[in-house]
């Protein structure tokens, strides 16, 4: 008997959609990365893409626990001298919705050609509505209790 390695043809990945409302970051993040790397599945081969398509709806009603958005920042660097921004989480929310849960889940990510490949099948909306009606997305609960 051998061992089963999956292979991009016996992939078929499944769409869901989550929504973020009052849920903490860092716990949505971990469950997304899960699911775009395909380790809820019994086929989860390392060395290839089994995740599915994740979407996410309503991303500006995402939480921190204690203080972090006050204390939080995020931080860019473009290499040229004064280049550096410094973003603190309220004005992201504000901002960028999206990009916060986007950058909890990259972190969460391998780097390198299969980790960008992975974080293509993420897709973050800041509201309600989303685009992708037409792949039939399954509804995804997630049910993390947060204290905050």
């Amino acid at each position: 008997m051998s061992t089963f390695m999956a292979t991009r043809e016996t992939n078929t990945p499944q769409w869901y959609v989550i929504d973020a409302t009052d849920l903490v970051v860092g716990r949505l993040a971990v469950t997304i990365s899960n699911l775009l790397r395909g380790k809820h599945k019994p086929t989860f081969t390392p060395h290839c893409d089994t995740g599915d398509f994740v979407v996410i709806v309503n991303a500006e009603k995402v939480k921190f626990t204690g203080k972090k958005w006050e204390d939080k920042a995020y931080q860019t660097y473009s290499h040229y001298a004064g280049g550096q921004k410094i973003i603190p989480a309220k004005d992201m929310r504000d901002r960028k919705p999206e990009e916060i849960i986007r950058l909890a889940v990259k972190r969460m990510i391998n780097s390198g050609p299969l980790g960008y490949k992975q974080m293509t099948k993420l897709k973050i909306f800041a509201g309600p509505v989303h685009e992708h009606q037409a792949q039939q997305p399954v509804a995804f609960k997630i049910d993390h209790s947060s204290k905050a």
